[in-house]
């Protein structure tokens, strides 16, 4: 498990095929929402620039990388639609409801598309999104255009993020722990947006000050001579 979490363990001892395989867990499957998709993607991008001396293909990375992404959101997606309202009634994870609660918020906030392209950029949110889009009845054509131009742009933007750092910026890898910790905690920024316009929205108004003298009772009209 621990091994799963460590992206620099993962890759390798997997490569290219387990960006494949840890991607589809991530976006297809509930269970994935642990998975260490920002991190892994990023890390891929370094170790297969010069700073990572060719450890893994760039090619591979992106081909494996996008193949995982796509896929595992199309099978999250099918499994939403028939599973329908069970997904919320057997959830008996916090995290996974209200990742659920925060995708119906994406989904009625900004529309189709936005939301299904945002969530790639949202830890545990892309992994229930899919699920959830295809319980909501989402059309699967524009569920489908959608999910691949966000994979697309996520999983391409974070490797090819990490392979510039690792081909520019010389003994990076010597530092390799201290750039996915920021890329863990830009990950997570996110969420703690959400959270933060969510306990506001929740905050009760501020009652208006009563109206009158002192002690609140209602003002006296002085006396007249």
């Amino acid at each position: 498990m621990l091994a799963l979490l460590d992206p620099t363990s993962l890759l390798a001892a997997f490569g290219a095929i387990g960006v494949l395989v840890i991607l589809f867990a991530e976006t297809g499957l509930l269970i994935g929402f642990f998975l260490p998709g920002d991190s892994l993607l990023f890390t891929a991008g370094l170790l297969a620039s010069s700073a990572g001396r060719g450890a893994l293909s760039l090619p591979w990375v992106l081909v494996a990388a996008a193949t995982g992404a796509l896929v595992g959101a199309q099978v999250g997606y099918l499994i939403g639609r028939s599973a329908g309202a069970a997904l919320r009634s057997r959830s008996t994870r916090p995290r996974v409801l209200a990742a659920m609660e925060r995708s119906q918020m994406l989904f009625e906030r900004y529309g189709y598309g936005r939301a299904i392209v945002l969530a790639r950029f949202v830890p545990v949110v892309r992994t229930v999104l899919n699920p959830v889009a295809g319980a909501l009845g989402t059309p699967v054509r524009v569920f489908t255009l959608w999910q691949v131009v966000g994979g697309l742009v996520w999983t391409v933007g974070v490797v090819l993020a990490g392979y510039t750092l690792g081909s520019t910026v010389p003994g990076v890898d010597r530092y390799l722990l201290p750039v996915i910790a920021v890329i863990v905690v830009l990950s997570l920024l996110p969420l703690a947006v959400e959270a933060l316009r969510a306990r506001r929205s929740r905050r009760p108004a501020t009652p208006p000050p009563p109206s009158g003298g002192a002690g609140g009772g209602p003002a006296r009209r002085g006396s007249a001579g």
